[in-house]
């Protein structure tokens, strides 16, 4: 069963750094993409899930919208063991 997930900008600017590939793997919490918003802060994106890329949907110098799709995940489904 798969269980396809997608991972979007939470703010306005450009994609500063991809931290991940095509077909690598992100794990729970670790940086996966750096946003640098129109006031020059720098909002890092990272998620609650882990699994394989799919597909990469932005690269370095891209702007982004609040809600803008960065990258699609097929996510890894472990049972933790909690029914």
């Amino acid at each position: 069963m798969e269980n396809n997930e997608f991972i979007t900008s939470s703010c306005y600017g450009i994609v500063e750094e991809v931290s991940i590939d095509d077909d690598s793997r992100i794990y729970e919490w670790e940086n996966l993409f750096t946003i640098k918003t129109g006031d020059g802060k720098l909002e890092t994106i990272r998620v609650g899930l882990s699994g394989k890329v799919l597909s990469l949907e932005v690269q370095k110098g891209d702007r982004v919208i609040p809600g803008m799709v960065l990258a699609y995940i097929q996510e890894d489904l472990i049972g933790s063991g909690s029914d």
